[in-house]
């Protein structure tokens, strides 16, 4: 493959489809038809990357693949190069909707640099070492509280002689998640520019430290959108369901589903302890409304004021 001739031939701007399996990288230059195949690995990556920067590019397109992609991605940042990171959800609905059913990790980079070429998704800025571990701790509590879940359904399960082991267990991820937590608040501490957002969030009834934490890390844009755009974003929008005569029923879907499930626990305390999101719940009950949809009207709600407080640099008001 003489990538350097072909890099010093074309002046077009390029989009590149970026495959990632655990020990390989499958590349595709999407412009050129041009393939090739390398070990996922920081010496081949530095390599890789010193021949990318030979082309104008206008993206790198990776798939999120449970951390296999992190250490290109960050190489990518760190040298400048325009590098987004996409949910494989998304590019298989891209693959269905053109009839492509065959997969192949060269078929799989080419789609996803044909991704890149035809929808082209804008790159982000490199967050710092401090938001990326916040995020990674962030998700290792997630892990926690889903294992201390399960341990503790085991437990109600389990014979009277292996109740003991369950709690010994239990008590570890007490421990472990405690260790997390502590972690957490140094991290966001570290973080100078969350210092006044954090102060604003926390000014509100209901909503503690796990919330607050969830949001500095997962939701960046807070106070950037609008309040339909940041509800979207945390998949609180409800959806239409339409076609001719029929009305369907509005549903929530996608966003991120680690905000979703902070602000669910948020509202079951909100609705006990905020005097404004009380109301809104038992109003919504007495029309009618069934509990859980009231507490997803509540988490909406919710998540427009955290936006519009941020937005507006104020403090939570009892009104």
């Amino acid at each position: 493959m003489n990538t350097t001739a072909n890099a010093n031939s074309k002046n077009h701007f390029r989009n590149v489809g970026i495959d990632v399996g655990k020990s390989t990288l499958d590349i595709f230059i999407y412009e050129l038809d041009l393939h090739w195949q390398i070990a996922n690995a920081e010496q081949d990556i530095r390599c890789l990357l010193a021949t990318l920067r030979r082309y104008k590019l206008a993206r790198i397109v990776v798939e999120a693949t449970d951390g296999y992609e992190r250490v290109l991605v960050e190489a990518c940042m760190t040298k400048g190069l325009p590098v987004i990171v996409v949910q494989p959800a998304h590019v298989r609905q891209f693959a269905k909707a053109q009839g492509l059913l065959a997969k192949t990790d060269k078929l799989d980079a080419r789609l996803i640099a044909q991704f890149g070429a035809v929808l082209q998704p804008e790159p982000r800025a490199l967050p710092s070492q401090n938001v990326r571990q916040v995020k990674d701790l962030l998700a290792r509590k997630r892990q926690l509280n889903e294992a201390r879940t399960q341990e503790l359904n085991r437990r109600q399960q389990a014979t009277k002689a292996l109740q003991a082991s369950h709690t010994r267990v239990i008590k570890i991820y007490d421990k472990e998640i405690a260790w997390v937590n502590a972690q957490l608040e140094k991290a966001v501490a570290a973080v100078a520019e969350w210092h006044h957002t954090y102060e604003l969030l926390s000014s509100v009834p209901g909503i503690g430290d796990g919330v607050t934490f969830t949001l500095l890390g997962e939701l960046p844009e807070l106070g950037q959108l609008t309040h339909r755009q940041i509800s979207a974003l945390c998949g609180l929008a409800p959806i239409n369901r339409d076609s001719g005569n029929l009305k369907g029923k509005r549903r929530i879907r996608g966003g991120r589903a680690p905000i979703r499930t902070v602000l669910f626990m948020a509202m079951l305390s909100a609705i006990q302890h905020n005097p404004v999101m009380r109301r809104f719940y038992t109003r919504l009950v007495e029309n009618g409304k069934h509990k859980k949809v009231a507490i997803t009207a509540c988490m909406h709600k919710m998540i427009t004021i955290l936006n519009a407080m941020v937005r507006d640099d104020r403090a939570w008001q009892m009104t």
